[in-house]
């Protein structure tokens, strides 16, 4: 009896030690907590709307290229499509559903703005168009072995990128309403958290819990797809990219809780940085940390202003302002707007507006959209 006691504790130890070994989705590392906040910023955020009606957390929201339609999904399984009202509060209009049978993790607006992309822990992406009137799921990519976590749309509309759990960022070609895969690039060696189009379109840069930055360029001569870089100065990580309107800078954000600026620079460079194969060198210029008290999920570079914005999994929301007289190869940025209980949980995703410079949107784990207005 003694014996059947100890071997069933044994057996017990041994569940909890391999339940402990998995991998932790997210971790408060950053140990630089600012207390008190800053309090008398420049800017102010006002919450301007908050929308309600997801189930569970709300992975994404992102706006259609005119601004004029906003699209949400999350744990629920759904995607919600809101538009403005006459009072400039927005209002549900439609809810997608039956598209994928688990979460749906991120979506992609078509540059037209008639097609929607749809990245989902089933392992597929779908795609939404509204040729018809109204929304119809009409194409799925399969192909992913895992969970998808991020799609983006190219700024011609012509090729969609995907990344999965399974380590590889996919490639697909666009022709007439027909998505053929162009490549499956191998380049990181964990779960791939996001992949981002250059504003010119002819980079592709993904970020990885392998803690690093990957770009991959399309061969014009045979038209293969290859890695030609990898960025390395988060210690954790990285969960999010957004370009600058120029192309030649863009920001990433990690779970060591910082903000990294990276700056392109062409061979024959005045700075003298090298460069290799007559590609550009792409340096990490500015890291912005000690203002979040936990992992940053998610970073958006104004389309038009050199304003950075960041959710956190902290609760908070916060914009960053480059300085008017900062150096290129050192630029200076400062907090100008925070609201630090921006959600009730995590905040997952934050998004500048297109048309409208003073507004952007955000969700998080408290089941909620909320618009704010910068002022």
């Amino acid at each position: 009896m003694i014996v059947c006691a100890f071997s069933l504790l044994h057996w017990l130890d041994l569940c909890v030690k391999f339940i402990l070994s998995f991998p932790k989705r997210r971790k408060i590392i950053n140990p630089r907590r600012i207390t008190p906040y800053p309090q008398n910023l420049p800017m102010k955020l006002v919450r301007f709307d908050t929308l309600k009606g997801h189930r569970g957390k709300v992975w994404c929201a992102k706006w259609n290229s005119s601004g004029t339609i906003l699209a949400s999904c999350g744990e629920d399984k759904t995607i919600r499509l809101w538009g403005m009202t006459g009072n400039g509060k927005w209002k549900l209009k439609t809810v997608l559903q039956d598209g994928h049978q688990k979460t749906i993790r991120d979506l992609a607006w078509s540059p037209c703005g008639k097609y929607l992309a749809s990245a989902s822990f089933d392992g597929t992406t779908a795609i939404w168009d509204n040729l018809g009137g109204e929304f119809e799921c009409n194409a799925a990519l399969e192909g992913h072995e895992n969970e998808v976590k991020s799609v983006s749309w190219s700024p011609n509309g012509n090729l969609i990128a995907t990344c999965s759990r399974d380590k590889t960022v996919w490639v697909w070609q666009v022709e007439n309403d027909d998505y053929d895969c162009a490549a499956v690039l191998n380049a990181h060696t964990q779960d791939v958290k996001k992949v981002a189009w250059s504003p010119s379109g002819d980079l592709l840069v993904s970020a990885s819990y392998d803690e690093t930055i990957k770009m991959f360029k399309e061969d014009p001569n045979d038209g293969d797809w290859t890695s030609i870089g990898t960025l390395k100065s988060h210690s954790a990580t990285v969960w999010s990219i957004s370009f600058d309107q120029t192309g030649t800078r863009f920001a990433s954000c990690a779970d060591d809780g910082s903000i990294k600026i990276w700056r392109q620079y062409l061979p024959g460079n005045p700075e003298g940085v090298a460069t290799v194969d007559n590609d550009p060198t792409w340096k990490c210029v500015c890291t912005l940390s000690g203002y979040h008290d936990g992992p940053v999920y998610d970073v958006d570079w104004h389309p038009t202003k050199n304003l950075l914005a960041t959710a956190c999994g902290d609760n908070g929301l916060r914009l960053f302002e480059e300085s008017d007289d900062s150096n290129p190869n050192e630029p200076a940025f400062e907090m100008v707007a925070a609201d630090y209980n921006a959600h009730a949980q995590d905040v997952n995703c934050v998004k500048w507006h297109p048309t409208d410079s003073g507004l952007l949107v955000t969700s998080g784990d408290d089941e909620v959209v909320c618009i704010w207005q910068v002022v």
